[in-house]
């Protein structure tokens, strides 16, 4: 970067948002920049996090994002990583006590072609062309209300509803179209019927025959978040939470440490890569996005050596079908790399809906439990014990995107300054692909912003 004083950064949140703004700010400022992570936990990566049985969090990412190769794809290839994908195998869904095979052909369940999903769903086909538009132009609109109105309620509940609840942990009914399928969102503004934006969507993102849909990192995701702190090269601080940002002249003036003991920390750009609840106790305006979580815990039963399982990656459970778990993953069978003939047999059970957190509220042991009674309801099979459990909570883990979610980030965006940028799953889509892409969009707009000596907007302390 231009200029006698070496950049001073600070980046407010060690996942891997967070992280890859640090490594990206490196790349542009140069190895005299100073840059500083805060991170008020005590490790590092947020939901990327390997345990001894299997990811204790995000289980892998997309290998192509908006048509091209994902940031995430991008950052792993660019650290020399070994990528590992899943096994072509069928995933199913729960339906009517049964398993059965998950239709292709959809975008999140959402079908081109009705008739691809009639073993799964009845679908009452009233997506007719009816002169104009799904949506007016930057209408937003329920996931939930547009397939319900045009493809019937059975299509969201045993389809729309589970996948996307596999994604956010919530419900079609109450997310964004726009947030979460931004493809048929701009398609719909456009297209007369849902099955011509689906189709339109699809198409928008093609895949290259035989090229996979998603990847990890050989011997996890955790090491991911060590190579990346590697490659930044930051002063890395952990159980110091951010507890204040001011402006400090034309610099930002950052407060951690403990109350009794306060330690300002000067910067000319900020990256707040947090959720948006601790974000708002930082920045008054972020309030405006009124953005609610979905708490979700994992549950992982390593079956004794030999355990016989389904020749499936995992399965969905609709949440119509009255089960406390919403999707099951079948390890081995879905990770070839990691299975071995005399070891235990792991399944990755996931439980917890938005509006369900009475679900979670049980010991682990109980958790266990239930997760295991309503596993082997669901394969329809006595299974054994496990031989080792884990149990791995994640508390409003994951942003619930309501109607109007991206006008509203892009007006909170709007008002700030351009030396302070937002980054991550609240404001951006989750997934770790998308948090990659968030943090390094905003290393960018900052270090622009650092590098032009831009000070767009006024900011007090009252307001920031």
């Amino acid at each position: 970067m231009d200029g006698a004083v070496a950049p001073r950064f600070v980046v407010i949140g060690g996942g891997i948002a967070g992280l890859a703004a640090a490594l990206r700010l490196r790349d542009r400022a140069g190895d005299a920049a100073d840059i500083t992570v805060l991170e008020g936990s005590a490790v590092l990566g947020g939901k990327l996090r390997t345990g001894d049985l299997a990811e204790e969090g995000a289980e892998m990412f997309l290998v192509r994002d908006r048509g091209t190769g994902s940031a995430a794809w991008r950052l792993a290839r660019r650290l020399g990583l070994d990528l590992v994908h899943p096994a072509p195998v069928p995933a199913a869904l729960a339906v009517g006590g049964a398993l059965r095979p998950m239709p292709g052909g959809t975008l999140l369940g959402i079908p081109a072609d009705p008739s691809t999903v009639e073993s799964v769903a009845t679908v009452e086909d009233r997506d007719r062309d009816e002169g104009g538009p799904l949506l007016r132009a930057g209408e937003d609109i329920a996931v939930g209300r547009l397939v319900r109105r045009r493809l019937g309620d059975d299509v969201v509940d045993r389809l729309v509803d589970p996948l996307l609840g596999g994604v956010y942990a919530g419900r079609a009914d109450a997310l964004s179209l726009a947030a979460t399928m931004p493809g048929v969102h701009a398609a719909a503004q456009i297209r007369s019927t849902l099955r011509e934006a689906v189709a339109d969507a699809l198409a928008a993102s093609p895949r290259p025959p035989g090229e996979p849909v998603f990847a990890a990192v050989r011997g996890g995701l955790s090491r991911l978040v060590d190579a990346v702190v590697a490659a930044a090269r930051a002063r890395v601080r952990l159980r110091a939470p951010a507890r204040e940002l001011s402006r400090a002249g034309r610099a930002w003036r950052v407060m951690t440490g403990s109350a009794p003991a306060p330690e300002h920390i000067e910067a000319d750009g900020v990256v707040l890569a947090v959720p948006a609840t601790p974000a708002a106790r930082l920045l008054r305006d972020l309030e405006a996005i009124g953005l609610e979580y979905a708490s979700v815990a994992l549950v992982t039963l390593a079956l004794p050596p030999g355990t016989g399982l389904p020749e499936l990656s995992g399965f969905l459970v609709p949440a119509t079908e009255g089960y406390a778990v919403k999707a099951a993953t079948f390890v081995a069978v879905k990770w070839p790399h990691t299975r071995r003939p005399d070891a235990p047999v792991p399944v990755r059970v996931s439980l917890g809906r938005h509006g369900e957190e009475h679900v979670l509220q049980r010991p682990d042991d109980e958790l266990v439990a239930l997760a295991h009674r309503e596993l082997a309801s669901l394969l329809g099979t006595n299974l054994p014990d496990p031989v080792a459990t884990a149990v791995h909570r994640w508390g409003g883990a994951l942003p619930q995107y309501g109607v109007g979610h991206v006008a509203r980030v892009a007006r909170v965006r709007a008002a700030l300054p351009a030396t302070l940028g937002l980054a991550g799953a609240a404001y951006d889509g989750v997934g770790i692909a998308a948090c990659v892409r968030s943090g390094e969009a905003a290393a960018d707009a900052v270090c622009d912003a650092v590098q032009a000596g831009a000070n767009r907007t006024p900011v007090t302390e009252s307001s920031a």
